[in-house]
């Protein structure tokens, strides 16, 4: 790929534009590392492309690629091909509010292909080269939602539990190979995803337990560079996480259904994005 600095580390970051995407793409490139940049959002790439390259002298491509279609994984591969990507971060992600039986199945098999078709093959297309060079680390953005059953969310729930098995599971696979693999798996972040919920929530509820997404990157990050499998930032969170092993699962589910319940909008169906 043209543009970039061999000799330097390459980073790759889907839904790189804005959110947490954005806050890892300003760690990486003040840590030295050439990035490649991809999100749907051409406009708001070129923006973040030019704050990086104001604050820090790295090089930076920008693909504009919409992540939710099928084989956009390979479309991507087939663009950096000769491009040696050092650190791959899989954050790109969106939701969608509303009780199954009426939410859109077009949006639905859109995040279904985005967290798990597209993470899965990408991570598979530049696994191979890590493996090969010895080194390497994977960040797949997953989310507290992934350890319980999320009624009025039920496929957002259920697509991050994929990721979070998926990449313990490979990360289990790659010990000894220099390669690591880090889920990350926050609770609600003042990201886009979190606006919505906001906007009919009461300022209590919007803030409580709401954190803020430069800490949570950091935290990614840092548990990215300590090869660290599993993340949970936030000690309520460890906590949530650990809900189903001291309250039957229906009883867990049944909680989850009532927070839903307090953010859901009057629409029948609204998507969040990260």
């Amino acid at each position: 790929m043209k543009n970039l600095k061999h000799i330097n580390k390459t980073a790759l970051v889907t839904g790189a534009a804005s959110g947490l995407g954005f806050e890892f793409s300003l760690l990486l490139a003040k840590d030295s590392y050439n990035l490649i940049l991809v999100d749907i959002d051409a406009k708001k790439l070129e923006y973040a492309k030019d704050y990086i390259q104001k604050a820090y002298d790295t090089n930076i491509v920008v693909l504009a690629k919409d992540l939710s279609k099928p084989n956009i994984a390979l479309n991507i591969f087939n663009d950096i091909k000769d491009a040696s990507v050092d650190v791959l971060i899989n954050n790109a992600g969106f939701g969608l509010f509303g009780s199954f039986s009426n939410t859109n199945w077009y949006r639905e098999s859109e995040m279904l292909n985005l967290h798990i078709n597209t993470t899965t093959q990408l991570t598979k297309l530049l696994l191979k080269g890590m493996v090969d060079r010895g080194h390497g680390k994977i960040l797949n953005i997953s989310s507290l939602a992934a350890f319980l059953p999320g009624p009025f969310m039920a496929i957002y729930y259920a697509s991050k539990a994929y990721i979070l098995s998926f990449s313990e599971a490979i990360a289990n696979e790659l010990k000894g190979t220099g390669v690591t693999v880090t889920v990350l798996c926050p609770g609600q972040t003042k990201t886009s995803f979190q606006e919505v919920v906001s906007s009919t929530s009461s300022k209590s509820q919007a803030n409580f337990n709401m954190a803020c997404p430069i800490e949570v990157a950091k935290y990614g990050y840092t548990a990215l560079l300590k090869g660290k499998t599993v993340a949970i930032p936030g000690t309520i969170n460890k906590f949530v996480a650990t809900l189903s092993r001291f309250v039957p699962r229906n009883m867990a589910t049944s909680i989850v259904r009532r927070i839903q319940e307090k953010n859901r909008q009057k629409q029948p169906e609204k998507m969040l994005t990260n």
